[in-house]
């Protein structure tokens, strides 16, 4: 007992699983308690059982088995999840259940399989037992066949699939079980219940007996078929539907409808003949002898037999089956092929579509034979052909033989038509089918062969059984009663098969007359309303009115009784016109004189409108007004008159087309006018309006060509234009007015052809492009006319029509307007172009060459066919045995031959048009196969082909069928990813697709789990596509036959695909084109509301909502919403701007559009709406952890889904299904009305502030730029906003979106950083900075190097505004690890670490060593050097106040979108890459500290003096001046040094777009990527090679010449030394550059604008190439070098000359110290310097001589006469004299004036120099106190050098020591103050900066000590290399110029042209120069990297910057003598001007 208490506790689910039967037993029974207990069947308790149910069934135990199957079958019934367990449960019911003796367990397993039936999982099932019917157990398949019969029984075929059953069926037939056998037996008698005799042709190969033995019972059973008895749990309704109806006509129709729905073919096995055929087949059947072929065709007959035949190719086969049927001369053999064809297109069905268009015009022209065993044969082949195709795809070959001169085969067509017809519908036989054939019928039914006229009227008796007699009646309007009694006749004889209504016998609630519903009511019967309309419209009637009949076409009655109207006689008119006008007016018509014809004319218009519009004889009245004189009238008064009248009958009267040929000649005779021409118009127009614009207007044309009248012909052509505008273009013979313009257009008259040029143009408007087609023969220059006109039409829609073609009543003005549209849309353009036949030139010659084995034959045959095409142009769909030869070739093993069949096929299509769609199956799909192909172009070639196929014969073709399917199976990757993209595009543009697009679905699954990734992608865009025609229902039940686990996934996609499944377009597309159909649409509106004057949208034919509106709008604006409501409402319904509204509306489109504009009002709303509280209720579920924290690498569906739901209560509801479109285009019209509606909707905007940045970091995760970029626009408008309400975002909001931010500042694109940084600025002011800092660190771990230098940029920017109470958790922590980064492998990583270590140095000095803690002596050295490096050398503040000052420098401006929104034009792409990152810490901290670094100078002094001095006006308005103490401003004022700037953030408002795009192309000059160089060099190439554009670069040169010699570096330096680059590339590159330069060079305007350190590391690029053995040993390099050559002499000769010289001089100084340059390069550059010295008589007026010897004086400096001869080589030095010796000849005397840039030119070699060359004395010219006693200085001058030497040696000696040190610095200065020429530079040079500074600091002191000035600080006294004391200290007092001084040299530094002097003014001794000047042994010259960074730091703003702070210094050469004023004069300069304004205010 104690056993049984322990297993008693357990709970149910253990007990089920316990090793105790008896447990289990109970287990079982607890089960099924608990399992009838539980309502819902969705409880999570129905989990726990999932995987024990299998468990339940397979029980070992046959007592606790019972219970366990009815615990089993409770649970199926019951749990929702059951339908997870089905295989298994099944599977061990087929297994372990059917077995046991026990009749319950079967019975209850029986149940289980019904019920797992039941609740939809049929096909799963059905497979279970299928596979047990293989078992060896007897039992066990027994049961599984009682089950299948029992399911059957009860669901019926719909839901248990026969097909599979009947293939297994006949094998249980032929069981040795007898149980077996009967239980099939009873089987096969439920199927037949169901299917009846499509069940016979499966067991057709069964024992006779048995068979037999069915027949008799299956005639036993009841002849009605049986009912379906159990439903689906989906099927409820048609249950309840069924037990109402027990029986009724509903219920009947849909037994029909079962019974029908199963088809023989689809329950047979497909055989394979083709494997199958006689080896010799091909070669009997060309046998010559009849009997050998007979033997062949015996073999195929045979073969074809088999009812179902497996797909494949059988060209070949039905290619030697059509030889023999059309050429065969052996009738027996002929009737044999035809019936092996009847056989092939029965057993293939829609297969052999393909090969239709090629047999049946062979069995058509065949039915030349009389034998009637032979007509019998074609008969049944080619009604077997029809059954596969459609009559549309027949239709161009039936009507070829319509008009055949034998009797036999027009009779045999128009049999096959009448047979074809009875299987067509009214939907498949439409009006443009049946209007052709229905033509070629009528004129048969007049042939003198009366079998023929009897087949055409039978054809015609169908198609009017078929379609109606009102559809029919229209085409037979030539017919006398007679036949059309004859075809009615025929009409009421034909049976449609199954019984079918035809059209005339379906209820009367037909939508034919819209107007008229009472007729549609009628009680008459239908036949005698037919008969009724006949005899009304067969007899000829004597007036134009009659009354309207029932059920007939009063409109085309009217219109032909107009056309047959007979002429009246003149003395009948006379008597009709005497009745309705008075005597007197008829007398005077004729008159003589013209008063009384004008009277009569008169009383005649009087008379006619005022009468009756029914009574008016209108043949009688014109043929009145055509009496003499007629329309030959002289006098234009009274012929004004008459054709007014004709006006006014042909409005009022019924007017028809004979009474019209009575006045038309008179009226084109008169168009001409210049006085009646108007009237004449007037009247045709009116014609046009009563008897319909067409004819009018052909015969208004016609008649004016036939006149020699050239006004009258523009005048027509004039009329005609304005004409189709009104009226539209429905409905116009095209070829019949193309003749006659191109008539005109050959006119010698000019206005002829002006009219006609205009006519074209307004056809342009209605045809479109196709127009110009007809013209292409026509001579240039016309030609360019006829494209001008249609120039201006571009674009234009065509207007609405005004007028319509007046009928008998609104109803049929209507219907007109509909007839017109037919005709539009039936007539396409392209129909109308003349067609050639090229299948006689497709020779069989031809097609064996592209069948040839030689490659090269095979490529000359498709060379002949695409010549063939383009020679004709235009062509028939009969290209003879062309398709199947191209066929072959799309799958040649010569790729380049695949590419060529393409390109012909694409020519195809454009030459063939609308009759490719006959050549879908044969060409279409192989094009299709080509997909499938490895090589990305041949792929790419394969769908353009494919498109343009598409584009003539639409989707319908691809899509019926199972070729497409087919193509989907094969298992080629590139085929699938092809076509699934394909379909995925296409699909969702088309309204409705054939059924069986439904086969390839199952694909569409595999694709899904495709071990291809790309394929799966594809798979999972097109399932939306699919679901959208398909239905989410019919692919739901599609994923049953999956396995388990697919299909859990397949399922998942198709709920995902649910919820972004599109639309339908609403309306089906007119294949007359948009155009036609905007225009049919207006023309409806129009007609209706001529109907009924309404308000409101009218319902016109399909039911379109037409708004009574003046015209169509055009394509919405892609732009943001307007705010207006109204206006967004309306742009909505345009579906997206592809078509007018109205045309794209479907038949039941009202709701859709009403449904629209209700959306569209609905968005008026607001997009979020504020719940009190949500976001904290959010923020506490995610601490809670009852919602996912928003944390992820990738976003994870479920993180989407909880997103969805968490908006779905405060997002609208439209709004939310826009962000989560598959589309990004909505996603970008989300967020701009989310932009838009942000200032208005602030407040909600904030609740929902947590959900917007979590969508947003969604979209972070899109590759799509366009998102992105309106992503960050947004995002900077938030922030802006969140800024100015003052809002703080909470850790909640900031954790979900800013480490997502972070991803996208190390994207590749610089736009998209640029607006991220700028989001990161404004973030700090809605977040702190310091919490903002850890986000940064941990980007700064990214694997993205990008990400790790921008955010270590970000964190030295934070630091420098907030200091360094902003890094977090501790300063030294977050030091550390910045720190790291200094030795990153990548080089920005490495810049921005030190700019930021740099950052903090600015910040807290040299603490900067302590908080970064250890680091490798590379990494150290880096550092220190940048810090020395570092142009931030700023003063240093308190932190706390500088952070204040800067927070407010970082503030944004008032309006967000001024600043952020990014403006296209303004885009700044000029980011020369290389040192941008390394800079921009230090140009963001210019940009905030740029009031900051100018504190020192007073506010006051900042107004522009001059301005306030000359504007006297307004001086009375100044405020009272402050009182200051001006004498403090003498002091010495601390002047900065000048920073690096770098760009600006709004660099882009210094340019205009064009030097945009040019900054942009030469900053891909510099790339490391050598195609990238190739293109941009190529660019500039081509904007140089223009004269007129080369003018563009100007101001550009200098950055172009950098980038250059920047890529001539990178590639001497990398590309050469690269193996792995070819040199050809290198080569193609270095030819580039070198073009590029001599393009350049040769634009003198051009290259004189490139600067000295340009031109210096240019040449020194260009020479260091010609120096390049790598280059050298190359033929190529050999010819790059002399094109070197060229380019050196050519920079010599163009640029500026002193730029130039210099240069050289500075690169001949470099090359002269030994380690620097080899010899070689030095011989080069002095080559090159004695080429300028020879050009030097011609250029030395253009040499600046200052700079030229400032540059020789530099070089004498560094290099003295001794070291100069102490060189290996004394070139040098005679260079330099040739140089002077030459300038001394050219200048004299002059040249002394040239020296004015030299300091000290006393101390110079070079002034020495010169006046030893011009033979003058030494003396003091200049009066300053260093020159005095100095004259005898040059002549001692070696002997003097070696004295000071001494004593300066023992002066630093002292300096040197700790007790001297003050005195060797007094000894110092009195000796410098002695001898002022003293070089200092020896003794300096070998010692420390910190020395030198000292020095020099401690001779300054003196000095301002001698002066008397008071001394600041005493210099402290240190060692040689004693601790530094910066220049840059706040207590240092140096005079400004010092500072003047080291400006100068800075300014050199960075490239500025020093032509100014700023040594002091009259006051200062230059003694006083500073030691700084003499410091440098070899004075700094601009470098390339130098002049980089002054172009992307400096541009205008560092000289606007430098002209402000130095307007006292002249800039031109000229000046250079002029000195600036000492500060003293300057301040005296401002008081004075203050006196002056303070005594003007006064």
């Amino acid at each position: 007992m104690g056993d049984d208490s322990e297993w008693m506790k357990l709970p149910i689910d253990q007990k089920c699983e316990h090793k105790v039967w008896k447990t289990r037993l109970n287990g079982y029974e607890e089960a099924l308690q608990l399992f009838n207990r539980i309502d819902d069947e969705k409880s999570p308790e129905w989990g726990k059982y999932l995987g024990l149910i299998k468990k339940f069934v397979t029980e070992s135990n046959a007592v606790a088995q019972l219970k366990g199957l009815e615990a089993a079958l409770a649970y199926v019934e019951n749990a929702h999840v059951a339908v997870k367990t089905t295989g298994d449960v099944v599977s061990g019911v087929v297994t372990k259940v059917f077995n046991q003796p026990k009749a319950r367990a079967k019975e209850l397993g029986t149940d289980i399989c019904m019920m797992y039936i039941e609740i939809e999982k049929a096909e799963v099932v059905q497979d279970e037992l299928l596979k047990g019917l293989d078992n060896k157990n007897p039992k066990i398949v027994v049961a599984c066949i009682e089950t299948l019969r029992k399911a059957l029984s009860e669901f019926g075929p719909k839901i248990v699939t026969l097909k599979p059953i009947v293939k297994v069926l006949p094998k249980q037939f032929e069981s040795r079980d007898k149980a077996v056998r009967d239980e099939a037996k009873m089987f096969a008698i439920e199927i037949y219940k169901w299917i009846r005799d499509a069940l016979r042709p499966s067991l057709q190969n069964v024992n006779s007996v048995l068979l037999k033995e069915l027949e008799e019972e299956w005639v036993k059973l009841p002849s009605n078929p049986p009912k379906q008895s159990r439903f689906l749990r989906s099927q409820q309704d048609l249950k309840a539907k069924f037990i109402q109806q027990a029986q009724g006509e509903e219920s009947g129709e849909e037994e029909e409808e079962t019974v029908a729905a199963v088809d023989p073919y689809e329950l047979l096995a497909a055989v394979d003949i083709l494997s199958k055929l006689p080896k010799d087949f091909y070669e009997k059947i060309e046998a010559k002898k009849w009997q050998e072929r007979k033997e062949a065709l015996e073999a195929v007959e045979t073969l074809t037999k088999n009812p179902k035949l497996e797909s494949g190719d059988y060209g070949d086969l039905v290619r030697a089956l059509k030889k023999v049927v059309g050429k065969d001369a052996n009738v027996m053999l002929v009737s044999m092929a035809a019936k092996c064809l009847a056989g092939l297109a029965s057993g293939l069905r829609k297969k052999f579509g393909t090969y239709a268009g090629h047999v049946v015009p062979t069995i058509l022209e065949k039915f030349k034979e009389k034998k009637l065993q032979v007509v019998q044969a074609l008969q049944e082949a080619i009604d077997a052909i029809f059954l596969t195709t459609t009559l549309q795809n027949l239709s161009e070959d039936i009507l070829a033989v319509m008009d055949n001169k034998n009797p036999s085969i027009k009779q045999q067509a128009s049999l096959f038509l009448a047979r074809s017809f009875r299987h067509c519908t009214q939907a498949t036989l439409p009006k443009s089918v049946l209007k052709p054939f229905c033509a070629a019928l009528v004129k048969q039914v007049n042939d003198s062969a009366p079998e023929v006229r009897d087949a055409a009227f039978e054809a015609l008796g169908t198609a009017m059984r078929v379609v109606g007699e009102k559809a029919v009646n229209p085409y037979l309007a030539d017919l006398d009663k007679l036949k059309l009694d004859k075809i009615k006749e025929c009409a009421d004889k034909v049976e449609l098969p199954g019984g079918k209504k035809s059209a005339g016998e379906k209820k009367p609630a037909v939508k034919a007359h819209p107007a008229g519903e009472d007729q549609s009511k009628s009680s008459v019967p239908p036949k005698k309303i037919a008969s009724a309309a006949a005899s009304k419209s067969a007899g000829p009637p004597k007036k134009a009115k009659v009354t309207s009949a029932a059920g007939g076409k009063p409109k085309k009655n009217i219109e032909n009784k107009e056309l047959a109207e007979s002429e009246l006689s003149v003395e009948v008119c006379e008597e009709q016109a005497s009745n309705v006008l008075p005597a007197p007016c008829l007398q005077q018509l004729g008159s003589a004189n013209w008063k009384e014809r004008l009277a009569s004319m008169e009383e005649f218009q009087r008379a006619v409108e005022t009468m009756d519009k029914m009574t008016m004889p209108c043949q009688a009245l014109v043929k009145m007004l055509a009496k003499k004189p007629g329309w030959k009238e002289t006098n234009f008064q009274v012929m004004q008159m008459k054709l007014h009248i004709v006006t006014i009958i042909a409005q009022r009267g019924q007017f028809s087309k004979t009474s019209a040929s009575l006045v038309l000649d008179g009226l084109v005779d008169k168009v001409g006018d210049i006085k009646c021409g108007g009237n004449a118009k007037e009247g045709m127009t009116a014609i046009g309006e009563a008897c319909s614009l067409p004819w009018t207007a052909e015969q208004v044309v016609s008649l004016a060509f036939a006149q020699k009248n050239p006004k009258n012909q523009a005048e027509a052509l004039n009329w005609l234009a304005n004409a189709m505008k009104e009226f539209g273009f429905a409905g116009i013979n095209v070829k019949a007015f193309i003749n006659n313009v191109k008539t005109a257009l050959g006119a010698t008259n000019p206005a002829v052809r002006t009219a006609a040029i205009t006519l074209l143009g307004v056809m342009y408007l209605y045809m479109g492009a196709p127009l110009r087609m007809f013209f292409e023969d026509e001579k240039p220059a016309l030609l360019s006319q006829i494209d001008a006109a249609f120039e201006k039409m571009q674009g234009q829609s065509p207007p609405a029509p005004s007028r319509f073609t007046k009928k008998a009543g609104n109803e049929d003005e209507c219907d007109n307007a509909e007839e017109q549209e037919d005709d539009v849309v039936g007539q396409d353009i392209m129909d109308l172009l003349p067609r050639t036949d090229i299948s006689e030139k497709v020779t069989s010659d031809l097609v064996s060459k592209l069948g040839d084995k030689n490659w090269k034959i095979r490529k000359e045959g498709l060379d002949e066919v695409a010549a063939i095409i383009s020679e004709a142009k235009f062509i028939t769909a009969n290209i003879g045995d062309l398709p199947l030869a191209l066929k072959g070739r799309l799958g040649d093993s010569n790729k380049i031959l695949i590419q060529q069949s393409l390109t012909i096929l694409q020519q195809l299509a454009i030459a063939m048009g609308p009759g490719l769609k006959q050549h879908v199956k044969t060409l279409g799909f192989p094009i299709i196969s080509v997909l499938g192909d490895s090589k990305p172009n041949v792929r790419a070639a394969a769908m353009a082909t494919l498109q343009a196929w598409v584009e003539h014969t639409g989707m319908k073709d691809w899509l019926e069928g199972e070729e497409l399917s087919e193509e989907l199976k094969k298992e080629n990757p590139f085929l699938r990813q092809e076509l699934l993209g394909w379909l995925a595009e296409k699909l969702p543009t088309l309204r409705t697709v054939p059924g069986d697009l439904m086969a390839c679905v199952p694909h569409l699954y595999a694709c899904l789990e495709d071990r291809n990734g790309d394929v799966r992608k594809k798979a999972q865009d097109a399932l939306p596509t699919f679901m959208m025609h398909l239905g989410y229902d019919k692919m739901n039940k599609a994923t049953g036959k999956l396995k388990q686990s697919s299909k859990d996934q397949v399922v998942a996609m198709l709920e995902k695909a649910r919820a972004v499944m599109p639309a339908k377009p609403a309306a089906p597309a007119k294949t007359g084109g948009a155009k036609s159909s905007s225009e049919t649409n207006r023309a409806a509106s129009s007609c209706e509301d001529f109907v009924d004057n309404k308000s409101e949208a009218k319902k016109v034919r399909g039911g379109v909502a037409v708004k009574k509106q003046p015209s169509p709008p055009e394509e919405p604006d892609p732009s943001p919403p307007s705010k207006d409501k109204d206006t967004i409402a309306n742009k909505k319904p345009l579906n997206k701007g592809k078509t007018v509204a109205g045309s794209q509306q479907s038949a039941p489109s009202k709701k859709p559009v009403t449904k629209g504009m209700k959306d569209d009002e609905d968005r008026s709303g607001p997009l979020f709406i504020l719940v009190p509280n949500a976001k904290e209720q959010r923020i506490k579920e995610e601490k809670q952890l009852k919602i996912l924290k928003w944390n992820f690498i990738t976003p994870r569906d479920e993180y989407v889904e909880q997103l969805k739901s968490q908006m779905s209560t405060c997002f609208a509801k439209w709004l939310q299904d826009e962000l989560f479109h598959l589309d990004f285009q909505r996603h970008v019209k989300a967020i701009s009305i989310m932009t838009e509606r942000l200032e208005n909707e602030t407040d909600a905007t904030i609740s929902c502030l947590d959900l917007i940045l979590k969508w947003f970091t969604l979209r972070f995760f899109d590759t799509n730029t366009t998102v992105q970029m309106k992503v960050l626009e947004y995002l900077k408008l938030l922030f802006a906003m969140l800024n100015r309400e003052n809002y703080h975002l909470t850790e909640y909001e900031a954790n979900s979106f800013v480490p997502y931010l972070l991803l996208k500042i190390g994207e590749s694109k610089d736009v998209v950083r640029k607006d991220v940084r700028a989001i990161l600025n404004m973030l700090c002011k809605v977040y702190p900075a310091s919490k903002v800092f850890p986000y940064l660190m941990d980007g700064t771990k990214s694997k993205n190097s990008k990400q790790r230098a921008e955010c270590l940029e970000e964190l030295g920017c934070l630091i420098e505004a907030y200091g360094m109470n902003v890094c977090q958790p501790t300063p030294a922590k977050s030091l550390k690890e910045i720190a790291v980064h200094i030795g990153d492998r990548d080089t920005s990583v490495r810049n921005a670490a030190l700019n930021t270590v740099v950052a903090v140095y600015n910040v807290c000095g040299d603490q900067v060593y302590k908080l970064i803690g250890n680091l490798s002596d590379k990494d150290m050295s880096m550092l220190e050097e940048r810090i020395k490096r570092s142009a931030t050398k700023k003063i240093a503040a308190p932190p706390a106040k500088q952070s204040a000052n800067e927070r407010s420098q970082r503030d944004l401006p008032a309006n967000p979108n001024g600043t952020f929104l990014r403006k296209s034009s303004q885009e700044d792409p000029n980011k020369l890459k290389i040192m941008y990152r390394t800079y921009r810490i230090q140009a963001r901290q210019n940009a905030q500290h740029s009031e900051s670094s100018h504190m020192p100078i007073p506010k006051e002094f900042q107004l522009d003096l001059d301005m306030i001095e000359m504007d006297r006006g307004r001086v009375n308005e100044l405020p009272d001046l402050v009182q200051h103490k001006l004498d403090e401003l003498l002091e010495p004022i601390v002047i900065p040094e000048p920073k690096m700037r770098a760009v600006s953030p709004h660099f882009d408002d210094l340019h205009n777009s064009a030097a945009s795009t040019i900054n942009f192309v030469i900053s891909q000059v510099a790339s490391g990527d050598i195609n990238t160089s190739i293109q941009a060099l190529a660019q500039i190439d081509e904007v140089l090679s223009q004269e007129n554009k080369a003018e563009v670069m100007s101001g550009h040169i200098d950055q172009f010449l950098i980038a250059t010699f920047m890529q001539l570096r990178l590639i001497y330096n990398t590309h050469m030394a690269d193996e792995r680059l070819d040199k050809e590339d290198i080569f193609k590159l270095y030819r580039c550059i070198l073009s590029n330069m001599l393009s350049l060079f040769s634009l003198e305007s051009l290259a004189r604008e490139a600067s000295m350190g340009v031109l210096k590391d240019l040449m020194h690029g260009l020479i260091t190439l010609i120096l390049d053995s790598r280059v050298e040993d190359t033929e190529e390099g050999q010819q790059v070098i002399r094109s070197v050559n060229l380019l050196v002499v050519r920079v010599l000769e163009k640029s500026d000359q002193t730029n130039i010289i210099s240069a050289l001089l500075v690169m001949l100084q470099d090359t002269l110290v030994p380690t620097t340059g080899t010899p070689r390069f030095s011989e080069l550059v002095m080559k090159c310097l004695w080429r300028l010295i020879r050009n030097l008589h011609e250029t030395i007026n253009s040499v600046n001589l200052d700079r030229v010897l400032f540059d020789v004086h530099n070089i004498m400096k560094v290099f003295p006469k001794e070291k100069l001869k102490q060189l290996n080589s004394d070139v040098p030095h005679r260079t330099l004299k040739t140089l002077l010796h030459t300038l001394c000849k050219l200048t004299g005397a002059k040249i002394l004036d040239h020296l004015s840039m030299i300091e000290n030119r006393n101390e110079s070699e070079l002034e020495c120099y010169l006046r030893r060359v011009v033979k003058q004395p030494v003396g003091n010219q200049f009066g300053s106190k260093s020159d005095r006693g100095n004259e005898k200085g040059s002549l001692h001058m070696e002997d003097g050098k070696a004295k000071d030497r001494d004593i300066l040696s023992e002066i630093f000696k002292k300096i040197g020591s700790k007790e001297n040190t003050k005195e060797g610095l007094t000894e110092l200065y009195e000796y410098k103050q002695k001898c002022t020429d003293v070089d200092l530079e020896p003794f300096l040079k070998s010692t420390s900066p910190f020395f030198q500074s000292y020095v020099e600091r401690g001779l300054r002191v003196i000095e301002s000590e001698r002066e008397g000035k008071p001394r600041i600080q005493n210099p402290t006294v240190i060692a040689q290399h004693g601790v530094d004391n910066s220049l840059s200290s706040n207590e240092e007092d140096l005079k400004p110029a010092v500072y003047y001084e080291r400006l100068k040299i800075l300014r050199q530094r960075q490239g500025l042209e020093n032509t100014r002097s700023i040594s002091g003014g009259d006051g200062e001794p230059q003694e006083r120069a500073p030691i700084s000047s003499i410091l440098s042994s070899k004075p700094s010259v601009a470098s390339s990297t130098d002049m980089l960074h002054s172009k992307l730091s400096q541009l205008k703003e560092s000289r606007e910057l430098y002209q402000q702070e130095h307007k006292a210094q002249s800039r031109s050469p000229s000046n250079t003598h002029t000195r600036s004023a000492s500060p003293a004069a300057n301040l005296g300069d401002l008081k004075k001007r203050l006196e002056r304004i303070k005594n003007n205010r006064e």
